[in-house]
């Protein structure tokens, strides 16, 4: 009922370098899950203690109370579904505004000109960027003066630039390699991320384009290693010789607010803007050197051509970085670029208030794809918990257990990269293992840990290279090879932790090669589907679904867990046996979860797509949701039919069914277009979308045709030059309610 569509972006969230043959959750059962640990989650011992008999969770068993509760909280969505469209227009709820308030080239700074939207434009370093993602609200004083985590009228929002639609960023679009300077010097700064002022005026939230917090943060923008790398000699480049700085920050996908007020953002899928010659393995010593292994892993085999080709814009040093060899005769990595990819992948800490305060890459935290980067809820006197997901094929979720245990005081210290020093540069890393009976086991990532040590396709060194190479950790400890773990969020009243998992093309029934990985209880469908999927009809998890967890007795540094499905993306018309396990309908359905978010002041929960299987159906969309508890729902069973005739079955847990007082389409976006980032003000009454790459499948040859644009949003709109036949461009939204009040109410 679907048709094939080439999707660029998608692709690079697609890699696949996870060949590892970790046991399925059907042939492991938690060796290290303690009986203890089982106990305090109210499991006890058996197996035979399945979800259907669980019921719906207190909340104090999540680590919640009755005063956590929003007094705002919303438990009925009172908007009217908005329809599934393709047309070339962005549509939310009657009784609802979206406006446009900050998009691609906009100039944050009263002498940058305004952006004329033909390609022309240049000083990307004081403009909007291009891909706008995740994005976090961080409050103000109403004079402006000073951080206000209560401030509604007046704030800052942290925003990243993911990636680009390079085309529209040239006149005739972007050339073939090797690449002009000029082109190059446009598309580098283009990326990572903006702090820009928005405020409130006669009721309208505007971008405020001569604000002194106004500023970019570049794949050029010095800054700080910290954590257990810093220093280590898998860190030492031709930039930065002591292993201490870096350069810079790319591809920038999620992000996460520090419960102390700043701004945590993913490096996502940084590999792909590098290259390696076709002889670099020699030069690092063959196949079996430790170096080439790692760079095996990460996606960045001898010979890979680069995203861009930004190395061949010349000599210069910002061009030399992005080739990854080991040149001819250095002595040692201070000579080259062989350790810049060392320095990417890893969730960046800035403070939004302040730019005199060092930009830091928390390397603590594990290198990987990182999306965003979810707190549990924070309890005085215990550690904090970061929850991380690895978005590519069969990579895994994470989680980060500070060594400090929380300090309410902390929440309005005045040096906050210093707190973010302390809860977040000293700790434990762990990665998920489910098992099939619903519960699952944090399993650290340490040298200590006799797997890791022993592991015998990559010697770890210290535990600064298990930091680095976080993958192969997780490879050797067995961790749960997932579909594509995405956003993570915390549902606010609960506690749990919920996990886009987008879709996964390599999910088979019968895996045939590598990197296809076998069905298992939290990654239980694989089905055809004539538009997504790959190849046409190829099968795979092709609409993906959202996972959610429980950390036992509601401790952040638990290592036990249990989990469900709160939802599998499907159409509504779809076997209700095999995909449409949520029985979702023409007002709910939707596929490939990406971007998720929960609002603190409704518990509303945010589901954003960023789909190729839907597509010929409706544009990508976000949905509002009103969650139950891990548990609520019952175990189902899968039933498959293998080639041979021969039967396979799979056990998974499914919530319980939404209503439709409890999941609605909120919005639609334009053509071509995903929709990614949430945030909204501290009141809940506006809300903040991003919406990425509209019209992204372009030609340069058709760049000259306005005609052969598929989407011209947001100048048809009326935003910016161009009108009904502008260039396309990423931008934010923010979202209010006529009668002022509550979003989602």
């Amino acid at each position: 009922m679907n048709k094939p569509v080439d999707l660029p972006i998608a692709s690079f969230n697609d890699e696949d370098s996870n060949t590892t043959r970790n046991p399925t959750f059907d042939s492991v059962l938690q060796a290290r899950l303690s009986r203890r640990g089982l106990l305090r989650g109210g499991l006890g011992g058996t197996a035979s203690l399945m979800f259907g008999t669980l019921g719906t969770l207190s909340l104090a068993a999540c680590g919640g109370s009755d005063d956590d509760v929003p007094s705002t909280r919303v438990e009925r969505l009172g908007f009217t579904p908005v329809a599934k469209a393709v047309a070339d227009v962005l549509s939310v709820p009657a009784g609802y505004t979206a406006t446009v308030i900050y998009a691609l080239g906009d100039p944050l700074t009263a002498t940058t000109p305004a952006f004329l939207n033909d390609g022309t434009d240049v000083d990307y370093d004081n403009r909007a960027g291009d891909h706008h993602d995740g994005m976090e609200y961080f409050g103000l004083s109403a004079d402006g003066t000073r951080r206000d985590p209560a401030g509604t009228e007046r704030g800052l929002l942290g925003m990243n630039h993911e990636a680009l639609t390079d085309h529209f960023l040239h006149p005739a679009g972007s050339s073939a390699r090797p690449r002009p300077a000029a082109e190059s010097d446009k598309e580098i700064p283009a990326h990572g991320v903006s702090v820009v002022e928005v405020r409130k005026s006669a009721g309208v939230f505007a971008s405020v384009r001569d604000s002194a917090y106004n500023r970019r943060v570049t794949p050029l923008t010095p800054l700080e290693l910290s954590g257990v790398a810093r220093g280590n000699g898998l860190m030492v480049t031709k930039y930065a010789t002591t292993g201490v700085a870096a350069r810079g920050t790319i591809n920038n996908c999620g992000t996460g607010y520090t419960p102390w007020g700043t701004l945590l953002t993913g490096e996502e899928n940084w590999a792909g803007y590098f290259t390696r010659s076709a002889t670099d393995n020699t030069a690092r010593g063959g196949t079996t050197a430790r170096s080439v292994i790692s760079l095996n892993r990460y996606g960045r085999a001898q010979g890979a051509a680069s995203r861009h080709g930004w190395e061949t814009s010349g000599v210069a040093d910002k061009y030399a970085r992005w080739n990854l060899n080991q040149t001819a005769g250095s002595t040692n990595a201070a000579d080259d670029y062989r350790n810049e990819l060392n320095t990417f992948g890893y969730m960046v800490e800035i403070d939004p208030y302040d730019k005199t305060q060092a930009i830091k890459k928390r390397t603590s935290l594990g290198r990987f794809a990182h999306e965003s980067g979810a707190f549990g809820k924070p309890v005085e006197g215990k550690p904090l918990a970061v929850y991380m997901g690895d978005d590519s094929r069969g990579e895994y979720i994470y989680k980060w257990v500070s060594t400090a245990t929380w300090s309410a005081a902390d929440a309005s210290a005045a040096n906050r990269m210093a707190v973010g020093d302390k809860y977040l540069d000293t700790g434990k890393l762990y990665v998920a293992k489910f098992a099939s009976d619903g519960t699952g086991q944090w399993i650290e990532l340490a040298l200590s840990n006799a797997l890791i040590d022993a592991y015998t396709a990559y010697d770890f060194a210290d535990a600064a290279d298990v930091a680095v190479n976080a993958r192969l950790a997780a490879d050797a400890v067995g961790a749960t090879k997932m579909d594509r773990p995405e956003w993570c969020a915390t549902q606010p009243i609960s506690g749990e932790i919920y996990f886009t998992l987008t879709n996964n093309s390599n999910r088979k029934l019968e895996p045939s090669g590598s990197g296809q990985q076998a069905l298992d209880a939290a990654n239980p469908r694989s089905y055809a589907d004539s538009f997504g999927g790959g190849a046409a009809g190829s099968p795979g998890n092709v609409n993906g679904h959202i996972l959610r967890l429980a950390e036992n007795a509601g401790e952040p540094a638990a290592v036990g867990f249990r989990w469900d499905v709160y939802l599998f993306g499907a159409e509504a018309g779809a076997d209700a046996g095999k995909i449409n396990l949520s029985s979702l309908t023409g007002d709910q359905d939707f596929s490939s979860p990406d971007g998720l978010w929960f609002s603190p002041t409704t518990g509303v929960g945010w589901i954003q797509t960023d789909d190729g299987s839907y597509t010929d159906v409706t544009n990508c969309m976000m949905l509002a949701a009103v969650p139950g508890t891990v548990g609520d729902g019952a175990r189902k069973t899968l039933a498959y039919t293998k080639l041979d005739g021969s039967a396979l079955s799979v056990d998974t847990f499914v919530g319980k069914a939404p209503t439709p007082d409890t999941l609605k389409r909120f919005l639609v976006g334009p053509a071509d277009c995903e929709i990614t980032g949430c945030t909204e003000t501290p009141d809940g009454k506006a809300l903040f979308v991003n919406i990425q790459h509209p019209g992204e499948a372009i030609s340069a040859a058709n760049i000259a045709n306005p005609a052969a644009y598929l989407s011209h949003w947001p100048g048809n709109a009326g935003y910016g030059a161009g009108g009904a036949s502008a260039r396309p461009r990423s931008a934010t939204v923010v979202i209010t309610k006529n009668d002022g009040g509550l979003i989602g109410s």
